[in-house]
């Protein structure tokens, strides 16, 4: 029998933080507008049809969202889950860091971090202000505020994006016959969010998680703590080179990893998933639509490198992702597309 009350409740607690994101960023803009208006900002306006789409693929997203949890996907809860600690402690900083993004936007200045923040041993492609974000990925202060300012930016439809992974590497590992206690990986894991949901929908799975970023990984270890359930093994790593033998895991994912990448390093990261994945194992990548699927969306690819610092984003809208997992062996390879997320579904061929 349907659970209506509860997908009502749902339905009202996605409204209420997108109601909560839009008011934000509507504050937030005209403050910046009249404090510090930006100098080289130069975006196209979205004409009403675009942004009925916009809202008729949210509606999309957060049905699908409440049918995987329906259908036993991954528990009900964790359509409710939601940092409130976090929120409390932290979003009066993201109001007060926003002076220093500005500031950031104005000046372009994109590469630069706080003085005791060492940058010595990563690629220059990680050292930026992603987002203009204050000290990049590498203090404890972004790490405590981004989940918020993502959360923010999506309108409160982050998670739902994340949850999209779960349902297709649930069916890749049960359809290539791995037991419960399959070993996943998790590419990217920032503060253990899709790690989280991954130890919601698959409990007794042996969950890893690699990051650049130490600050994101304690950020991570504290989150994974602070709910019941096998610590998943984090480790401090570069999704170029994995510090794992080879076909050593059953499944492994990535969220909103690939658009932060240069064309060369995609195609490293998603050749060395490839090795550490088993023969028959499933990969199952999220990020943002591309220009290839979506040109009705092609203004809001447009304004997002010029609103925020992604220096990699415009090669990506445009870059074929289903061409780079064929070129490192996997097959049977598809695509979703959920709201502002795009996903890719594939499988290292089983052993002969």
């Amino acid at each position: 029998m349907p659970d209506t009350i509860t997908k009502l409740a749902y339905q009202a607690f996605q409204q209420g933080k997108s109601y909560f994101g839009l008011a934000h960023k509507t504050v937030s803009t005209q403050v910046m507008q009249t404090v510090s208006p930006p100098r080289h900002l130069q975006t196209s306006p979205m004409d009403l049809k675009v942004l009925q789409m916009l809202q008729q693929r949210m509606s999309a997203l957060l049905e699908t969202d409440w049918q995987d949890a329906e259908a036993g996907v991954y528990p009900k809860e964790l359509l409710f889950d939601n940092p409130w600690d976090d929120f409390f402690r932290f979003y009066p900083l993201v109001c007060l860091d926003l002076p220093k993004i500005w500031d950031r936007l104005n000046k372009r200045d994109y590469q630069t971090f706080a003085d005791d923040i060492d940058t010595t041993g990563y690629p220059q492609y990680y050292l930026q202000n992603f987002h203009h974000q204050t000290d990049g990925y590498l203090s404890d202060m972004s790490a405590n505020l981004y989940d918020l300012q993502v959360e923010i930016l999506f309108n409160g439809t982050a998670d739902p994006m994340r949850r999209r992974v779960l349902a297709p590497l649930k069916q890749g590992l049960a359809e290539a016959g791995f037991g419960a206690g399959a070993k996943v990986l998790d590419v990217a894991c920032g503060t253990g969010r899709t790690l989280s949901m991954l130890r919601d929908a698959l409990p007794k799975a042996s969950l890893y998680g690699v990051d650049l970023s130490p600050t994101y990984l304690r950020k991570a270890n504290e989150n994974l703590m602070a709910k019941p359930g096998v610590l998943p093994q984090l480790i401090q790593a570069n999704g170029e080179n994995l510090p794992f033998v080879d076909d050593y895991f059953e499944g492994a994912v990535s969220v909103f990893l690939f658009h932060e990448l240069p064309p060369a390093a995609r195609q490293n990261v998603i050749n060395e998933m490839y090795r550490v994945v088993k023969p028959g194992g499933t990969v199952v990548l999220c990020d943002s639509i591309q220009r290839l699927d979506s040109p009705e969306f092609e203004v809001a690819m447009e304004n997002f490198p010029q609103m925020f610092h992604e220096p990699y984003y415009r090669h990506y809208t445009t870059d074929d992702l289903n061409q780079r997992l064929s070129d490192a062996g996997f097959e049977a390879v598809s695509n979703q597309v959920h709201f502002m997320s795009k996903y890719w579904v594939c499988r290292k061929p089983a052993a002969v």
